[in-house]
């Protein structure tokens, strides 16, 4: 029987019968390499010679089992996960070279080992040595942390099966390699096959198995999206490596809730847990400066403070320039239409840029206020008191929209010093006493509060 290829895009597993130069479905150039496919069984599963023992049964016969997680030991850690991690389950750690992944996994393996709790450690980039110096630097080193160096999943999975270890991590799946698979290490068919055979692993010895997984320049996980829907858990580590800061969060969880984050600061003996992340970019900021504001950002279920500076400059140019470094663009150009339409500020011939300092990457619509009061701010020249803390999402008719968790955010506020939170109008399921707390509800009103 004549074998026939594919081409499959190594960014996201799009298949094409021969071979082009930009992939159809990601619109990337010269990511189609040729792979032969593997050769399936025929048969008819389907017959009842061929029904296995598993069989349906009534969902109120089936009997709950609670099922003990193994605690990393790393309070962060173990809070994305919902408690720890769950034996027989497949988890997947991504982010960009450098972030902190082997760093965190091999912390987590030796505090494991400290524990008791046997952990096979399986480099595919770095040799044992390498590794050995990687844990003298975390701080320690145990009998019941093994280490090994392979690539061939099979070896891999044969020693672990004899080892009987709880964890088995895997550094990294783009390394390993399938013998049963006529492709290169790292391609799209590897990647897949791996995973598979590790998900089976895990699943059939009640081994828990971690692998960390590369990005593409996108900050997707490299690899068919296949492989993400094919794990229990995806972890993603996110921050910029210019600082010291790490936010871990989880982009998949079956075993507990998605919306908790682990604050990180990478120092010279590895990852730190930051205990109180509410203030930590509040340590270096000015005096009586314009165009600084400060608002409350949820990371998972905690608000975190962070300050977002505006400045506004004639433009040189016939055109102004709109720039925004953590914050979205779309959204920039949007509060400044807002501000020239409603408030009739006149941002034609300026230029404007924001930015949230501390490297952080602000995403919910509740930061709307605080930029349109810095870049109010920094086009008045006018500062906002330290003491005064904003948040809410503004809409194109300048409404100011209720947010979610805002009592959490004020709690928080109260903490770090705040006196006065202009916040939008609501009901509030907590009284707080000895802070002024302004409801506005629409963004002139907001305005004329700070100003």
């Amino acid at each position: 029987m004549k074998v026939r290829t594919k081409f499959v895009c190594q960014n996201c597993g799009h298949e094409e019968p021969k071979w082009l130069g930009k992939c159809p479905a990601c619109g990337k150039w010269d990511t189609l390499v040729e792979e032969v496919p593997v050769p399936e069984k025929l048969q008819e599963t389907y017959l009842p010679e061929n029904a296995n023992k598993a069989v349906p049964k009534p969902l109120s016969t089936i009997v709950e089992k609670d099922t003990e997680r193994l605690s990393t030991g790393i309070r962060e850690f173990d809070r994305v996960l919902g408690g720890g991690v769950v034996p027989g389950s497949l988890i997947l750690l991504g982010g960009t070279p450098g972030i902190g992944k082997s760093t965190i996994l091999l912390d987590a393996g030796m505090k494991f080992a400290n524990r008791g709790i046997t952990t096979l450690y399986v480099s595919g980039e770095e040799s044992e040595e390498q590794t050995a110096l990687r844990a003298k630097r975390l701080g320690g080193r145990t009998d019941k942390l093994l280490v090994m160096t392979a690539t061939d999943l099979d070896g891999i999975l044969t020693q672990a099966s004899r080892v009987g270890p709880r964890v088995l991590v895997i550094d990294s799946i783009q390394t390993m390699y399938n013998s049963e698979i006529d492709s290169a290490a790292g391609s799209v068919a590897q990647v897949r096959e791996c995973t598979a055979k590790l998900l089976q692993f895990a699943k059939t010895t009640g081994i828990a198995v971690l692998i960390i997984g590369h990005v593409t320049k996108d900050g997707n996980i490299a690899g068919p999206r296949l492989l993400e829907h094919m794990v229990d858990v995806v972890l993603q580590f996110e921050g910029d490596r210019s600082y010291s800061f790490r936010i871990l969060r989880a982009l998949k969880n079956r075993f507990g809730t998605t919306g908790e984050s682990g604050i990180f600061s990478m120092e010279a003996n590895g990852l730190v847990q930051v205990d109180n992340p509410a203030g930590l970019f509040l340590e270096n900021r000015s005096e009586n400066v314009s165009g600084s504001v400060i608002t409350a950002c949820m990371e998972g279920n905690r608000p975190i403070m962070v300050e977002v500076q505006a400045l506004v400059a004639r433009t040189p140019f016939g055109l102004p320039r709109r720039t925004s470094v953590g914050f979205d663009f779309n959204r920039l150009n949007m509060l400044v239409a807002i501000l020239e339409r409603r408030l009739g500020m006149d941002y034609s011939a300026l230029d404007a840029y924001i930015n949230v300092v501390g490297g952080m990457k602000v995403n919910e619509p509740a930061a709307d206020l605080a930029v349109a009061a810095a870049l109010v701010s920094a086009h008045k020249n006018m500062s906002v008191p330290r003491d005064v803390l904003l948040f809410g999402e503004v809409g194109l008719t300048g409404e100011v929209r209720r947010v979610g968790a805002p009592e959490r955010r004020i709690a928080d506020g109260i903490n770090l010093g705040f006196k006065k939170f202009i916040i939008p109008r609501g009901k509030l399921t907590q009284k707080f006493t000895g802070v002024e707390i302004v409801q506005v509800g629409t963004l002139a009103e907001a305005m004329q509060q700070v100003f």
